[in-house]
């Protein structure tokens, strides 16, 4: 296929501002003026909110088993982040095509919907099915209502590809990720009288080094996984506020933490480990100053680890259409999280393949190389020709 579709396509797709924050809708509503020229059956699976929507799409036989490609609509923000062209305008230089979600993952909805025109004109045998998904980048919020909604059908996919940037590496595994937000209840009054009351960020920061202190301990002396480029699981303080003036003794700190697990850690009870050292060791000391001193504990988000055997068979039709991408057809496993564990907990076997690197995710000049595109694309007329066997 000419590049130059991709690239319009992509171009599309990268004007529409579909940060988690924002409504997906108008994005989801250029996909479906798009599909309206095809053979295809759109519908439309609420989100967790009115204004975010996933899509389901079904070329070809809706009544046997087929492959789904998956990618998430949504993209991280661009605040704070200093960009050489406007975020929102595709810009090509130099092989690179720039914008954001460009590598996370509009490069991979613009290769399989570049491609819908061939798949409606191909003799499927087996149906392709397109799932964009709306709040992925909030901790994968927005799919489980799309899976929901297609387990009660009599015919389920035989299996998943979802498209996360891995250099079409075929990505059999990654790790499972759960997220806090852990709130801590002082005491505010001048400083002055300190001594007597709750010093809220103090005591948020012993829980703070108590996860530096565990995160060590895992990565020294637990289990460790050789197939991931981090082979143990990781915790870490992510973000922090509290207090309100120098002269204040701090009433109130909220902090954010994350648990990323290998395999063999998903039931370990790591978080719980943390919550545990709040409540029995911190927050005795701090209802001795004042009764009302609390600590809570929120969980804001879990994406499911994926763990797909390397010789399953959806692993080695992966392997078989990716067969001109050089070392990438190596079976991988990455240190990010996906919605592929929810496809195959859902009861759908499921890979990571994608266009672009990880490694430009999330960073300003967001990019993905247009040979990545062309590969991707490859791929994409494989997964045809092999439903029309």
């Amino acid at each position: 296929m000419n590049d130059i579709i991709y690239t319009r396509m992509l171009a599309e797709l990268i004007a529409f501002d579909t940060t988690s924050c924002r409504s997906n809708l108008p994005l989801i509503e250029y996909v479906e003026t798009y599909l309206r020229d095809f053979d295809c059956r759109v519908e439309r699976i609420a989100g967790e909110t009115p204004d975010k929507v996933n899509l389901w799409v079904t070329i070809g036989p809706p009544d046997r088993s087929g492959y789904v490609l998956s990618g998430h609509s949504d993209t991280v923000p661009v605040d704070g982040q200093v960009w050489t062209s406007n975020p929102y305008q595709l810009r090509s230089a130099d092989g690179r095509l720039y914008g954001r979600g460009a590598a996370d993952m509009k490069g991979f909805l613009a290769v399989c919907l570049a491609h819908v025109p061939e798949m409606a004109a191909a003799p499927l045998l087996r149906p392709i099915h397109l799932a964009i998904s709306c709040d992925e980048e909030l901790g994968c919020r927005g799919v489980p209502s799309l899976l929901k909604e297609i387990s009660h059908r009599p015919v389920q996919p035989l299996g998943c590809f979802v498209g996360e940037p891995t250099r079409m590496a075929v990505v059999a595994g990654h790790k499972g990720s759960r997220r806090y937000r852990t709130t801590v209840h002082g005491s505010c009054a001048h400083t002055s009288l300190a001594p007597l009351h709750v010093n809220a960020i103090e005591c948020a920061a012993q829980i703070v080094e108590e996860i530096r202190r565990t995160a060590g301990q895992i990565a020294t002396h637990w289990p460790q996984d050789p197939r991931y480029k981090v082979p143990y699981s990781t915790l870490l303080t992510t973000t922090i506020q509290g207090g309100t003036a120098i002269n204040i003794v701090p009433g109130h700190c909220v902090m954010e933490w994350e648990c990323r697990t290998i395999p063999a850690d998903e039931a370990s009870g790591i978080p719980e480990s943390i919550m545990d050292f709040a409540r029995n060791e911190i927050l005795p000391g701090m209802r001795s100053k004042r009764d009302e001193a609390a600590i809570e504990f929120e969980q804001i988000s879990t994406t499911l680890g994926l763990d797909t055997d390397d010789g399953h068979p959806l692993v080695q039709l992966a392997q078989s259409l990716n067969c001109d991408a050089g070392n990438s057809r190596r079976v991988q496993h990455v240190d990010f999280g996906s919605e592929a564990g929810l496809f195959d907990q859902a009861g759908i076997p499921s890979v990571v393949i994608g266009p672009g690197s990880i490694e430009q995710a999330h960073k300003p000049d967001e990019y993905v190389e247009m040979t990545q595109l062309a590969a991707c694309g490859r791929f994409v007329s494989g997964l045809i020709a092999a439903c029309c066997r």
